[in-house]
Parts: structure tokens; C-alpha cells; sequence
């Protein structure tokens, strides 16, 4: 048993070195176990909250629960994990067709509404469409479109020629092989030249924090009932990608 799992961690060096994880029955059906967490989004650095808690407040404490998680998770000592990109992407998005994917509770796609880009928010969990499309309605926002992802099959009807596709921490929660047809899928919406960003956890994480199994480091990274976490690379993200980013 302890050769084996030596040769398997050896063939699977650059990644955790358990890959039989990613074949769990929790994968079998990955969209469902996935949403079993994502019915929660990031309201501070360090808290989420159910989005079907959320649809329950009226507008104005809706907005106002969204604009402290804006600046809790992009502001201080956390501009270094989100609010980077904010100043370096929001002015230059105006008038581009943006998809996000995976969106939560929008901190990172409504703030790139607000500066003129024409979003499709994507996510797994109605009821997290629902608070973003409240959201929207209450900033007057309208050139929005929101899809409920069930499986692969919700892509396929959306158009080819977005600007960008945008995946801030929601692709690298389920195992890589479960998740490169989705890869695959999106990059088929992306127009020839347009910007692939996607933010997710460095390998030097990983290794700090004691190189666990996936199936524990999510706990470690996004808290209780996450069910996977893994790092990724440029390298990982042009393979699952079948090199096309």
C-alpha cells in the first residue's frame, strides 16, 4: 500500500499526489456536489453567508451587505488578494462583453458593470442569480444577463464573442479532470484575441500550508464543506484548456 502510493504521488508530482481523490463518487455528479457549498458567498474576507438569508433583506440592507463585502474583500489588506485587479481591469472593461462565471455574489463582475462592461453573470445556485439580479435592478444596471448553470448543456447556447471570461475563484473547486470539459466549453465563447482571467491559489499555497489532499486543503482555503481546493499554474490552466489560452 505505501510503494503504491508512492508511484502515484511520484506520476503526480507537480499536483497533490492523490489523484484517485478526483474519483471519488463525489464526482460523479460534480454540478450537484458543488452547489451543496455555493449556495454560500464570500460576505467578508473571512465569513459567507446562504444567498437564500440574503434574498430574504430589503433592497437597501441587500446593498448595503453587498457594498461592505466589496470593500472588506478588495480594500487594506486584501487589495493584494482581489482589489488588485479591480484597479487594474475595471476602467478598461467599458463596452466589452464580459462573462463571468461562477459569480457569487458579484463583488468582482457587478464592480465591472459599473464601469460599462455588459455582463452575463453564470453561476450554479439560482438563488445566487436571484440576489444579483436584485442587486443589478437596485444600481440600475441593465445591460446584464444572468444563466443558471445546470450542466454543460447551459453554455451551449451562449454566444461566441465574448470580450472576456472571467473565473475569480470558482474553477479550481473540483478536481482538473472533472473540470476541463467546462474549460473547454467556455473557450469556445471567447472571440479570437479576447482575455481569459482566473484567480485561484498558487502552488507555494499549497506547500506553506503542508501540501494536504485536495479533498482537505478546500476546508483550509474556503472553509467548513468545501469540497475540493487545487493550485494552479499557467501550465495547468493551458492544459485543461487543450492550449488554446
Amino acid at each position: 500500500m505505501g510503494l503504491l502510493y508512492r508511484i502515484k504521488e511520484l506520476k503526480n508530482f507537480r499536483k497533490n499526489g492523490i489523484p484517485s481523490e478526483g474519483e471519488s463518487a463525489a464526482w460523479e455528479k460534480p454540478y450537484e456536489t458543488l452547489r451543496k457549498k455555493w449556495v454560500e458567498v464570500p460576505t467578508t474576507a473571512a465569513r459567507s453567508e446562504k444567498t437564500t438569508r440574503l434574498l430574504e433583506l430589503p433592497d437597501h440592507a441587500l446593498l448595503v451587505e453587498w457594498e461592505k463585502a466589496r470593500k472588506d474583500i478588495t480594500t487594506g489588506n486584501e487589495f493584494a488578494h482581489r482589489g488588485w485587479y479591480h484597479a487594474l481591469y475595471a476602467d478598461g472593461m467599458r463596452g466589452k462583453k464580459v462573462m463571468d462565471i461562477g459569480s457569487g455574489f458579484g463583488v468582482d463582475s457587478i464592480t465591472l458593470a459599473q464601469h460599462g462592461a455588459r455582463l452575463t453573470f453564470v453561476d450554479l445556485v439560482e438563488s445566487n442569480l436571484k440576489v444579483l439580479a436584485r442587486l443589478c435592478r437596485i444600481l440600475g444596471l441593465q445591460d446584464v444577463r444572468f444563466v443558471h448553470f445546470q450542466d454543460l448543456s447551459s453554455l451551449v447556447a451562449l454566444d461566441n464573442d465574448y470580450d472576456v471570461i472571467m473565473a475569480m475563484g470558482s474553477l479550481h473547486n473540483a478536481p482538473e479532470k472533472v473540470m476541463k470539459p467546462e474549460y473547454q466549453e467556455l473557450l469556445r465563447h471567447l472571440k479570437g484575441g479576447g482575455r481569459w482571467l482566473q484567480l485561484a491559489y498558487p502552488r507555494s499555497r499549497w506547500i506553506r500550508e503542508g501540501r494536504s489532499p485536495f479533498s482537505k486543503w478546500g476546508e483550509m482555503t474556503d472553509g467548513a464543506g468545501t469540497p475540493w481546493c487545487e493550485w494552479y499554474d499557467l501550465e495547468i490552466v493551458a492544459d485543461v484548456g487543450a492550449g488554446e489560452v
